[in-house]
């Protein structure tokens, strides 16, 4: 893990040094035109600026383009065959990172990112001694045990040599943090290499406590399963019923059993060993800034094992969290029907493309989506948000309602659809049936200051059940306190109260964590009037009118700016 982030560090130094050294390097004029010259220069940089700017916008394709154009133009540049290398690896192309890799090798013998990327080519050509001399010629530290000891290990798994096998697992175990994953891959190891004893040892300390992942999930049970173990496996699958994340895992599991199929092992070749390294990396990389780096590793995962869809999942996911909604949905829409992923793949790509501003054909995906399954309460949960965030909000009530009787027994993860419902009911107007929903939701999920701000604030601006409301929404304030909106709904109920100091120190702590929302500083301006303070008071509702949207009254705040309150 600290391997993979060394390497992101190392790829951001290099951007730097890229420029110094593409802004310094020598330019060969023509012999006989100043201005050929200079058009050829300004080329040369356009084509590098193009690259960085791609870059640093996560264009990764077009990254790889202009760096390997730049590296054209100066060839011997070590920055830019290393940033070519890079991002010709994590857009897929795999052609060009193996020609550049082999270069970069050539110049620097030990270079760890462009040994492991052959190491991962030779995986693919099933040339295990390669990919041995490969991890053998990369530079080691403290950093490069954990990628090194699995590909040794798979690559030693496919050769038969135990010892090394054995020795490469304990190197693994050996690394603070690395325990799970060295008892995991001693697991598959054992299971692929044939040894049934020490793979279910090994399977039952990879799956030991509670916070089990699918993959292991799964590795186990079909485990079981192949091993004609059919009952044991159910058993395993039915513990885990109640645990929403590994329901791709449980459903298809049963399926299968139910159905007398024939289950394959987790791990049938050595590179699909390889693949599970590189995929579980790249899981444990979920930081923006290790975003490209994570890309990296799914892209050689992919490239080893393109039936890993989960991998598509993961890398789809790792390109949201850039703001590359394009990309994901291009992968999303990737996933095959067949896929336990394909619903959750479905639904993500239509929230990329509500979110793209393709509203027509989020719902349209997504009414198809229902349709073939309409029990999915996801599915409709989704629509009714798309439909919402396009201000359709009586189609989203109808979707929502479509959720709730799919739903059945409601339990406490469920409160966000009572949520979203009541939302759309507050804009159609409909406030009694709104306040329906959220008191649903308080009852499934009390410690909400989500819920607890919309009810109370709702009582307070209809002046109802102030001080019930005043209640529930210090409640909320001490669940959340650098929360403005919910600071500004305590403030409001206090001036409903006729409390118009406490009003009047509250809303202005709510305007300092919320500057330039028209409706707090509208609140704090009259709080300051009632509590004596009319300069400020003025002055706020000028703010307000400043910051007005279509949403604020704006006569009725400048009416107050020319006349104050009366009564």
């Amino acid at each position: 893990m600290r391997t993979c982030k060394t390497l992101a560090a190392g790829c951001a130094a290099l951007f730097t040094a890229a420029l110094l050294t593409a802004c310094a390097m020598p330019q060969e004029a023509p012999r006989n035109s100043n201005y050929d010259s200079d058009t050829r220069i300004a080329g040369t940089f356009a084509t590098y600026l193009s690259a960085r700017f791609a870059a640093g916008d996560h264009d990764l394709t077009q990254a790889a383009r202009f760096y390997s154009r730049s590296l054209e133009n100066d060839p011997a540049n070590p920055q830019l065959l290393a940033l070519s290398f890079f991002y010709s690896t994590t857009a897929g192309d795999f052609e060009s990172a193996a020609r550049y890799a082999g270069r970069v090798v050539a110049a620097t013998p030990d270079d760890r990112a462009a040994r492991l990327a052959l190491a991962v080519m030779a995986f693919k050509r099933k040339d295990y001694a390669d990919v041995r001399q490969h991890l053998t010629k990369s530079a080691r530290g403290p950093f490069t045990v954990l990628t090194l000891s699995l590909f040794d290990a798979w690559a030693a798994a496919a050769a038969k040599d135990d010892a090394a096998v054995a020795k490469d697992i304990a190197a693994l175990a050996g690394q603070k943090g690395a325990e799970n994953i060295a008892a995991y891959h001693a697991a598959l190891l054992a299971d692929y290499m044939g040894k049934t004893e020490a793979a279910e040892t090994a399977y039952k300390k990879a799956i030991a406590g509670n916070a089990v992942t699918p993959r292991v999930l799964e590795a186990y049970g079909r485990f079981l399963e192949v091993h004609g173990r059919s009952a044991d496996a159910e058993a395993l699958y039915r513990s885990r019923l109640t645990e929403p994340g590994l329901a791709v895992v449980t459903g298809p599991g049963l399926a299968r059993i139910a159905a007398k199929q024939k289950a394959e092992p987790m791990i049938r070749t050595p590179e699909d060993g390889a693949a599970e390294a590189l995929f579980g990396i790249a899981a444990s990389l979920t930081d923006t800034q290790s975003a490209d780096i994570s890309i990296l590793y799914l892209r050689m995962t992919l490239y080893l094992r393109p039936d890993l869809t989960l991998a598509n999942i993961l890398l789809a996911d790792r390109f949201e969290s850039i703001r590359k909604f394009d990309d994901a949905i291009t992968v999303y829409h990737a996933v095959p029907q067949t896929s336990p992923y394909f619903r959750v793949a479905a639904v993500q790509a239509a929230i990329n493309e509500s979110r793209l501003g393709r509203t027509d054909a989020a719902i349209a995906d997504l009414k198809k989506l229902v349709a073939s399954q309409p029990r999915d309460v996801e599915s409709w949960v989704a629509l009714g948000d798309t439909y919402r965030a396009a201000d359709r909000y009586a189609e989203a009530v109808d979707a929502y309602d479509n959720a709730e009787k799919a739903l059945g027994t409601p339990s406490q993860k469920d409160w966000t659809l009572f949520y979203a419902r009541a939302m759309s009911r507050e804009r159609l107007k409909k406030l009694d049936e709104s306040e329906a929903d959220i008191q649903t939701a308080l009852k499934l999920s009390p410690e909400q200051p989500e819920l607890l701000n919309y009810l109370g604030y709702s009582w307070v601006d209809r002046g109802r059940n102030i001080d019930q409301a005043l209640v529930m929404l210090e409640k909320a304030r001490s669940l959340r306190p650098f929360d403005g909106y919910i600071v500004d709904s305590v403030g409001w109920a206090y001036y409903r109260l006729g409390r118009w100091q406490d009003a009047a120190n509250t809303l202005a702590q709510a305007v300092l964590l919320v500057p330039g929302d028209p409706t707090i500083n509208d609140h704090l301006g009259d709080a300051y009037w009632r509590a004596g303070r009319r300069i400020e008071a003025r002055f706020q509702w000028n703010h307000a009118l400043t910051f007005a949207d279509g949403e604020v009254d704006k006569a009725a705040i400048e009416k107050k700016i020319q006349t104050g309150l009366t009564g």
